[in-house]
């Protein structure tokens, strides 16, 4: 399952989908539904069953406000879970900035290690070659720490984000992790900026993005704050503005989406790509 490309039952081509749970206290959307070890447990073999293609374990908040929890903290939210996750053969990602969450991460069987922000410390490159994982490098304006609110200007995020990882990814490069090992995550919503147009702008130029760096590339459109400032819905009724930023993503080329409603998102993915299909077959 380790890949990051699937075909759908007619052979459409589809990304990867990454399902999303929160061990945590305070995540914006479901914080305290998934704290015991038998609940995110529970939570990671649903998603499994609706299709997702990899679990993502996150013992922490990043959202504005979230709170600050210690490595340590993440570490033991974390480690009865992950490991019954990788003894069940389950792909496992962890989100973290943390090096010694990484670290155990990794020692404990992750597959992938998402760091929200992009691996910011080179002293630690030595340590991620050796590990085998594959690198989610997010783009955030913050640089360092959760997300922020902050209003930003879109053309000058662009320009940023392609700076940031034209010399990120040659640094880790550099330091002898291989070019198919990494994943690019643009960032959405407050990692963006506090207003939707610096996150539109980003999902509209998405197959620019991936055709520049050459990467794999994964988006989390889901219930971010940008769609909620969209529409004017709040987290009840986001489910159609997420599918609808899914999708857009998917027909972009994303190779990774992380979502918190897997099913919603397969399912809607095999019905468009059988209508592409059709459309296909009849030219």
């Amino acid at each position: 399952m380790d890949k990051h490309v699937n075909t759908s039952p007619v052979g459409i081509r589809r990304p990867s989908l990454v399902g999303i749970v929160n061990i945590t206290t305070d995540s914006f959307s479901d914080g305290n539904r998934f704290l015991s070890t038998r609940a995110a447990v529970a939570h990671a073999h649903r998603l499994r069953e609706e299709g997702a293609d990899v679990i993502e374990l996150g013992p922490a908040a990043s959202h504005p406000g979230a709170q600050q929890v210690p490595a340590d903290e993440e570490m033991r939210r974390l480690v009865d879970v992950i490991d019954q996750l990788v003894t069940e053969d389950i792909p496992v990602s962890v989100d973290s900035y943390q090096s010694a969450t990484q670290r155990f991460a990794a020692a404990r069987g992750a597959t992938y290690l998402n760091d929200i922000q992009g691996f910011a410390d080179p002293a630690q490159y030595g340590e991620l070659a050796d590990t085998g994982c594959r690198l989610v490098v997010m783009h955030s304006v913050q640089r360092l720490g959760p997300a922020t609110r902050v209003r930003t200007d879109p053309a000058e995020v662009s320009r940023a984000m392609e700076e940031f990882f034209d010399e990120r990814l040659a640094a880790l490069e550099k330091a002898g992790i291989a070019h198919d090992r990494l994943v690019i995550d643009p960032g959405l919503g407050h990692f963006l900026g506090s207003t939707p147009e610096p996150s539109l702008r980003t999902l509209a130029g998405l197959e620019q993005l991936k055709a520049r760096f050459d990467v794999p590339v994964l988006v989390s459109p889901s219930r971010k704050s940008f769609l909620r400032a969209l529409t004017g819905s709040g987290l009840p009724g986001i489910g159609p503005a997420t599918l609808a930023a899914e999708l857009y993503a998917a027909r972009s080329g994303a190779d990774f989406i992380r979502t918190h409603d897997v099913a919603a998102l397969r399912d809607a993915l095999t019905v468009f790509g059988a209508l592409e299909a059709v459309k296909e077959s009849g030219r």
